[in-house]
């Protein structure tokens, strides 16, 4: 699974955030990671210079191999709980996805 960090220009991409998204990451979806062949993370500060509760954000997006992309944003007051709040949804989207794949796929093979 590559993992891809991407920035804003009012966010700093210094090694320590890069490596603790992609920490984060790895361990959320290590579980699945025989599905996904990567993951890019943008963070963006929604009001610039300016602070406010909520204005960090983390958009994932994850491409399962043989699917669509699918995305999920998480908005908090810091880039780290941006980023693990959007892990979360994303875990949650992929058990979604995966699970209704398997069902799709118990399905067919019940009726033979």
């Amino acid at each position: 699974m590559q993992i891809q960090v991407n920035t804003d220009h009012t966010i700093q991409g210094h090694e320590a955030l890069i490596a603790h998204a992609s920490r984060v990451i790895e361990h959320a979806l290590s579980r699945f990671s025989a599905h996904i062949t990567r993951v890019e993370i943008h963070l963006t500060d929604e009001n610039g210079a300016k602070s406010g509760l909520k204005d960090m954000r983390c958009m994932l997006e994850a491409r399962l191999e043989g699917r669509q992309p699918i995305a999920v944003t998480h908005e908090a007051a810091t880039v780290f709980e941006a980023i693990d709040g959007a892990a979360g949804k994303l875990v949650r989207l992929i058990e979604h996805t995966l699970g209704r794949l398997h069902d799709r796929n118990d399905h067919r093979t019940a009726g033979v």
